[in-house]
């Protein structure tokens, strides 16, 4: 492997993406990492513990000694295989700690023993998430924002995955947005969600896109926050409408939270994913009790128990139509109006899914 020299370019490791070894302990990356990095952590959360415990108390030679120690021997070589793998399967990627110190020179050095030439990322994970921060303000100052706003069921993310220009807010939360949008899987953590929403900025951008589409968001998706500086964009941005019959709407619910949701239950949960999934949904519509009224929560709830019996035992999915119809109509249309009511931002553009995804296209 020819040596290539350390980095300080993070926009080239960001736009490309480029593969890259996070030697932090476990919890460190879990708090916070890049898409493209993998953790292969030169210590485990309990020996970097011991190694900081070591070194308030004996300072750091002490901490470093206790550090070789307790990573040595046959752990030493199944790490050292690890670290030697990722670079054979991604010969062009670098390697990273929390400042670009210790911990990365050390592998670095251990491979260099085992004659790999591998880059560390100079000013480490902290450097790059500094740039990332930095990059954000300036890619919303320079972004012209178009929002694709609609009812909710009017499949405003299928013409945000549809354009190139796009960036898929809820794809990145890893929820559908609404108070029944959680999905099987955790949402990322907030940095992790704060850092993937900047390069997919900064990728676009790159490419010289004059305008950029993103689903009309509130603040909140699930438990992740937008971003302050591109809410406050969002709030005076131009908009693009989607406009679609109710009963087209209650097909992409029925699609959305019935059998796609139904389908990741099962594959989670196998025989006790059909009826975990039903008690989510209610557990999620019992969460919205309050502004839905009492009496009203009630009767869709025994809306929605007599429609998953139809399902389950008739395979007829005609039932979840009255319950949704209820919801669409008295909880989420006057809450879009009160939403739609506070945006400064013109309508540009109105029409079905199909037609904003053409006028979109076409650059207008």
């Amino acid at each position: 492997m020819s040596e290539r020299p350390d980095t300080t370019d993070y926009r080239a490791l960001f736009l490309s993406p480029t593969p890259m070894m996070d030697m932090r302990a476990p919890a460190e990356f879990t708090r916070g990492a890049f898409p493209s990095a993998l953790s292969l952590p030169l210590m485990s959360d309990d020996e970097r513990a011991q190694v900081g415990i070591c070194y308030k108390q004996q300072g750091q030679d002490a901490a470093i000694a206790l550090g070789h120690a307790l990573v040595s021997g046959d752990l030493k070589a199944q790490r050292l295989a690890q670290w030697k793998a990722f670079t054979q399967q991604h010969p062009q990627g670098y390697l990273y700690c929390f400042r670009g110190g210790l911990r990365s020179q050390t592998v670095q050095r251990w491979l260099r023993e085992e004659g790999i030439d591998y880059p560390l990322i100079t000013g480490g994970y902290k450097a790059m998430r500094q740039f990332l921060l930095q990059e954000l303000e300036r890619s919303v100052a320079s972004a012209s924002f178009v929002l694709i706003s609609g009812r909710t069921g009017t499949g405003k993310t299928r013409v945000i995955t549809r354009l190139a220009r796009g960036v898929d807010l809820e794809g990145l939360a890893n929820h559908r947005g609404s108070s029944f949008g959680q999905m099987t899987t955790p949402q990322p953590s907030q940095i992790d969600f704060e850092n993937a929403i900047i390069m997919s900025l900064m990728r676009l951008l790159a490419t010289g896109a004059e305008r950029i589409f993103l689903e009309d968001e509130g603040r909140l998706i699930g438990c992740l926050s937008l971003p302050g500086s591109l809410l406050e964009k969002m709030a005076d941005a131009p908009m693009a409408v989607v406009e679609e019959t109710l009963d087209d709407r209650i097909d992409v619910v029925i699609e959305d939270y019935v059998l796609d949701l139904g389908r990741r239950y099962v594959e989670l949960c196998g025989e006790d994913g059909p009826h975990l999934h039903a008690e989510r949904l209610q557990n999620d519509l019992l969460r919205i009790r309050k502004r839905l009224g009492g009496q009203q929560q009630q009767n869709v709830s025994a809306l929605m128990a007599e429609a998953f019996e139809q399902q389950w035992q008739h395979a007829d999915l005609g039932a979840h139509r009255h319950w949704i119809a209820v919801l669409l109509e008295k909880y989420y249309d006057p809450m879009y109006e009160y939403q739609l009511s506070k945006r400064a931002g013109k309508q540009l553009f109105s029409g079905d899914r199909q037609a904003v995804i053409a006028w979109a296209q076409q650059g207008a």
